[in-house]
């Protein structure tokens, strides 16, 4: 089990829950499950979403995996320039 967090803007879309606990042992099954729990999370963590894992940040490694009780973040996504 992971405890995941969400930036304010998800909020309203999984239904008013700022924080959650999924069972998920890779950043890719976290991503999948939270979809399928708040479909309207979809497009945001799609387009969107930088996950970070114990402080550290991964952007597109969704096959890293998840210690058991880890501390998760979903955070916008910032594009650099």
């Amino acid at each position: 089990m992971v405890h995941v967090t969400l930036w304010a803007g998800l909020v309203p879309l999984a239904d008013n829950q700022k924080t959650l606990a999924v069972e998920a042992s890779t950043i890719r099954e976290l991503l999948r499950k939270l979809e399928e729990l708040y479909p309207g999370l979809r497009d945001p963590i799609r387009n969107q979403v930088a996950v970070v894992v114990n402080g550290v940040i991964y952007r597109d490694d969704w096959s890293a995996e998840l210690p058991e009780g880890a501390e998760v973040f979903l955070m916008r996504r910032l594009a650099g320039g």
